[in-house]
């Protein structure tokens, strides 16, 4: 039984860290989806921004660090408030319901 444990740790480990990795490529596909939204691309643009985007290295803020999944989904809201154009209180709803949602 100890000879077994050593195994299903390291399987355990393997598939933790590939997990990991999705959800890093999941945000980063997040995040440049919603810049792209922000900017109004379309078609051909589209697809060129988003190509460099996922390419590029990861976004880090001014300290140097990478933005926490917190931080992604504000950004995110905030890049989809304003392609709505909301003002004011409708923005305050919108902002409110979108970082509730998972």
């Amino acid at each position: 039984m100890k000879m077994l444990r050593v195994p299903l740790l390291m399987i355990g480990l393997l598939l933790c860290s590939q997990s990991f990795a999705a959800t890093e490529q999941q945000n980063k596909m997040t995040t440049c989806n919603a810049d792209a939204t922000a900017k109004s691309l379309k078609g051909d643009e589209r697809k060129a921004f988003m190509s460099t985007c996922l390419k590029a290295a990861p976004a880090a803020n001014d300290a140097g660090k990478a933005l926490t999944p917190q931080q992604e989904k504000m950004k995110t809201c905030n890049a989809d408030a304003a392609t709505k154009a909301l003002k004011g209180d409708a923005r305050k709803a919108f902002m409110s319901d979108c970082l509730k949602k998972k």
